[in-house]
Formats: structure tokens, C-alpha cells, sequence
């Protein structure tokens, strides 16, 4: 197959994606709109919901304080749940070893404790970014100032560590989530240090989305076989399954940021890459065509609309959407093969129906 003609089936394929990934998220727009949550995306494995639904209704009930405004902006957070992928995969996992812990409360205050520690970091980085929505809704920093989403940040981690010490006092796994927290932080600061950086490399890229995305979820699948006393042999594989999951969850998230929203006049495109953020589709795309591509890295946050649509535009013609498609799905398939070896259950048919559903962008 001529490249030309490889470059636009894959373009079809993404407008396809997209617009998939746009109804879905304008459902789950109106759902919200009318007080439901996101963990629709679990509306077929009632079992795994329901347990959410258990580690959602902790949340809220934990993040009370003695400060309305604070109070009130993380229940209307706490409440959106997004998909709560890693409290997901640590009851998954859980559910997974042979004769496992029944501890169920236990069990919710740990998925509680990751999701707490995720919900954090988002409230930081909006604040860092200067986001004005999060989950498609105003973030907290939008509808109630810099100083309160602060302050509601900083009462999450509280809460998170409050959590560990009542669930994990005495095991290695309170070293383990602060070592986790630090390689969460590391990849933060690799990607801001590589900010407008023209020099930055795919391996980079790699490093910075390892500790910023994938650490947490490599965490939550280990730690649920752990508290539910599966053997050394099982968490090497749930700590290998997480982290595969993580790298290509972010590198499908980073190709959306090419694809989706292009044809919406009122939608801001590039976002990532406007910030000075080089994920991976621009990489590997520079490295095919740099000399077309780097006029564009000059002064990237004061391109214009129809600049972007161009440069997106040659990303793709270049390879860097179907590139970056290669390594995500090299990474899914790598997640995939590493689940079906794992204990035949219930909960490994789950496992690997939702990993495919979440990374292949078919909701």
C-alpha cells in the first residue's frame, strides 16, 4: 500500500474515532447535566459499578470540611466520578487472585485512596494549566478561584493519606505509594521541563507519560493483587499489565489531541501542543518531515486557528498520527496478551473486554 494512500485510510479511520468520541462524550455531557455520573462506562459489569458507586459515595462522605465553598466544590468533583479507571482496576484485580481477601471495606478505602491521589493531582494541574473545564464541566479553579481549588487540592491529599495509614499501616505499601507520588511528580516535571523544548525526543516523551500517567495505574493493578494476597508472580504481572495500559491510555489521548474537535470552529484544537507540551504524533512526525514541521515550534502558543488545522493536517501526512496508532497498539496488545496468562475468572474477561474498550476509543 502506497504511503499516500496508507495516510488517508488512517485519517478516515481517526474522523470516524472521533466523532465516536464526540457523542459519546456530549451523552455523557447530558447524563451529567441531569445528575447521573460517568460510570455508565460500567453499566454492563454491575457487580464492578456497584462497588464504584460504594468507593464514589466514600469520597463524598471524606471530603467533608469546615469550609462550604471547599466542601461544595469537591462534592460537585467527587460526584462527576469521570470512568474511576484505577479504583476499576484495583478491585478488578482484587477479584482476580484465586481465594482473596473478602475485607470488602478494606478494600473500597484502598480503590478510595487511589482515586483520591488521581483526583488531586487533576485539581493541581488544572490549576497549573489554567484549565477551564475538566471532564467537560468547569474545574474547580473556574468556578471558584485559584485559592479554593488551592486549598480543596491539598484537603484531597489529606484525605488520600489519612486512607493509607488506616489500610496500610505496617506494610511496605505506604513506601510504595509515597516512591509512587514522587515518579508521579518526576513525570510531571520531565514534561514541564521539556516545554517548547525543539529538542525534545520520543524517549522523553516516553519517560515524562511513564511516571505522569501510567505510574498510577500500574500502582492500582498491583496493589489490588497484593491486599488480596495474590503471589509475587501475580503482581509483577499486574504492575506490567497497569503500566502498559497507562503508556498507551496516554498515547491514544495524545493522538486525540490531533484529531478530534478539528471541524468545530468553536472548540479550542492543539491544545497540548499550543502549552508547548510535544507528544508523540508531532515526534514522530518531525522525524519524517522537520523541515516543514519546525517553522511551526517557533512560537507555537501564538499560532492561529487555520496554523493549527495545518499543522494537524501535516502531522498525519507525515505519519505521526499512524506511528503513534503503532506504538499505542503495540502497548495494548502487550496489556492484552500479559491478561489472558492471568487466572482464568470472571473478572480476567472483564479486564480484558474494558482494556480493550477504553483503549481502542469505542465509547
Amino acid at each position: 500500500m502506497k504511503k499516500s494512500h496508507y495516510v488517508r485510510n488512517i485519517g478516515s479511520i481517526l474522523l470516524k474515532w472521533s466523532k465516536i468520541f464526540d457523542k459519546s462524550l456530549s451523552k455523557e455531557m447530558n447524563e451529567l447535566s441531569r445528575g447521573k455520573t460517568l460510570l455508565t462506562f460500567w453499566q454492563d459489569y454491575p457487580e464492578i459499578q456497584n462497588k464504584l458507586k460504594d468507593v464514589q459515595a466514600l469520597m463524598i462522605e471524606r471530603l467533608k470540611i469546615n469550609n462550604q465553598e471547599i466542601e461544595a466544590a469537591l462534592e460537585k468533583f467527587a460526584s462527576r466520578g469521570g470512568k474511576m479507571v484505577r479504583p476499576a482496576l484495583f478491585l478488578l484485580f482484587a477479584g482476580i487472585v484465586p481465594n482473596g481477601s473478602k475485607d470488602e471495606e478494606k478494600l473500597i478505602k484502598i480503590a478510595a485512596s487511589l482515586e483520591m491521589l488521581h483526583s488531586a493531582t487533576l485539581i493541581h494541574d488544572d490549576i497549573i494549566d489554567d484549565s477551564p473545564l475538566r471532564r467537560g464541566l468547569p474545574s474547580i479553579e473556574s468556578q471558584f478561584g485559584k485559592d479554593v481549588a488551592v486549598y480543596a487540592g491539598d484537603f484531597v491529599y489529606t484525605v488520600y493519606f489519612e486512607l493509607l495509614i488506616e489500610t496500610m499501616n505496617g506494610t511496605s505499601f505506604v513506601a510504595k505509594n509515597a516512591q509512587s507520588m514522587k515518579k508521579i511528580l518526576q513525570g510531571e516535571l520531565t514534561q514541564m521541563q521539556s516545554a517548547f523544548d525543539k529538542n525534545n525526543t520520543a524517549r522523553r516523551y516516553m519517560k515524562a507519560i511513564s511516571g505522569k500517567t501510567a505510574e498510577l495505574l500500574s500502582l492500582s493493578c498491583l496493589e489490588g493483587v497484593y491486599f488480596a494476597g495474590g503471589d509475587k508472580k501475580l503482581q509483577h504481572s499486574a504492575r506490567k499489565i497497569g503500566r502498559a495500559i497507562g503508556l498507551a491510555f496516554q498515547v491514544y489521548d495524545d493522538i486525540l489531541n490531533f484529531t478530534v474537535g478539528l471541524d468545530e470552529a468553536d472548540k479550542p484544537i492543539l491544545t497540548d501542543f499550543r502549552q508547548g507540551i510535544y507528544t508523540l504524533p508531532l515526534l514522530l512526525a518531525r522525524e519524517v518531515n522537520d523541515e516543514a514541521i519546525a517553522p511551526y515550534l517557533e512560537a507555537p502558543e501564538n499560532l492561529s486557528r487555520q496554523e493549527c488545522l495545518d499543522l494537524a493536517e501535516l502531522v498525519t501526512e507525515s505519519g505521526g498520527i499512524a506511528g503513534a496508532l503503532l506504538v499505542a497498539g503495540g502497548l495494548t496488545e502487550l496489556a492484552l496478551n500479559e491478561i489472558r496468562k492471568l487466572p482464568e475468572s470472571p473478572n480476567r474477561q472483564i479486564l480484558e473486554e474494558a482494556t480493550q474498550i477504553l483503549l481502542e476509543r469505542n465509547y
